[in-house]
């Protein structure tokens, strides 16, 4: 399936690993030009080699910025000043019970997985609004809608996520642009296999995620971590304008972890 890509330019925040990396790459396989983003030059260059050695045919431009501070951000729209497609997919979690969150830690998250959005968005999607086109994405998580008690801050975040993209999307009205969110189950990427792998120190990696997943998300229905690239595919075909009739939505791909039908 042609997703119409080829003239597009997409931007994906903390692509040079993780989900976010794998994004970029379906994105770039799609033909269109992404603009991979980290915080350091090496790691930027090194996702940008190893996404060409899958692509290589790829159109890839570097941005090293923290887009979790706000000079960051501003770095981001000083040297990327327009772009088609917006993934905000930068965001950090951290096992910390409620009792043991600081302040500090609330507005740690917060700032990272908030406002690294708002103030991209605030930015990019008045741009798209002047030309009636364009795409916005926020990678939430289904702990947006179903929160687990090891991570409340985290789950406050994507849940917050849920509410900042609709909220943008309602500005599009009588545009082609679109805001939407995606909502991943947990994901096999490099943070969350250690972070599994810590869990069950004693297991191997094969098996310490079939332990968690049945003790930490037993309604999973395909009882496994995702693959980043179920999320990628989502993302890209979102990003592509064959999803223009998908606005302000909050888009699933969990493996059927959360048991509810909307």
């Amino acid at each position: 399936m042609d997703l119409k890509l080829a003239d597009k330019l997409a931007l994906v925040t903390a692509s040079s690993g993780g989900i976010g990396r794998e994004i970029a790459r379906t994105l770039a396989a799609e033909g269109a030009t992404v603009i991979i983003n980290g915080r350091s030059a090496s790691s930027v260059e090194d996702a940008m080699g190893t996404i060409r050695k899958d692509v290589p045919q790829a159109k890839l431009r570097a941005l090293v910025a923290d887009n979790g501070t706000l000079e960051g951000t501003e770095t981001s729209i000083r040297e990327v000043p327009e772009v088609d497609i917006l993934v905000n997919n930068l965001g950090i979690y951290e096992p910390v019970g409620f009792f043991d969150e600081t302040d500090e830690a609330w507005l740690r998250l917060f700032e990272v997985n908030i406002l690294s959005g708002v103030r991209l968005s605030r930015h990019y999607l008045a741009r798209m609004l002047e030309k009636k086109n364009g795409r916005i994405i926020f990678i939430s998580s289904e702990s947006g809608i179903s929160p687990s008690p090891e991570m409340p801050h985290y789950a406050a975040t994507k849940t917050m996520q849920l509410s900042i993209s609709r909220s943008l999307a309602e500005l599009t009205k009588g545009t082609a642009v679109t805001v939407n969110t995606v909502l991943p189950g947990s994901t096999k990427s490099e943070g969350v296999a250690k972070f599994v792998q810590d869990l069950f120190p004693d297991l191997p990696p094969q098996e310490a995620e079939l332990k968690f997943m049945r003790e930490n998300r037993p309604t999973s229905l395909i009882e496994r971590l995702l693959d980043p690239r179920e999320i990628a595919n989502l993302v890209t075909f979102v990003s592509s304008p064959l999803a223009s009739g998908i606005n302000g939505a909050a888009l699933r791909v969990d493996g059927g972890l959360v048991r509810t039908i909307f």
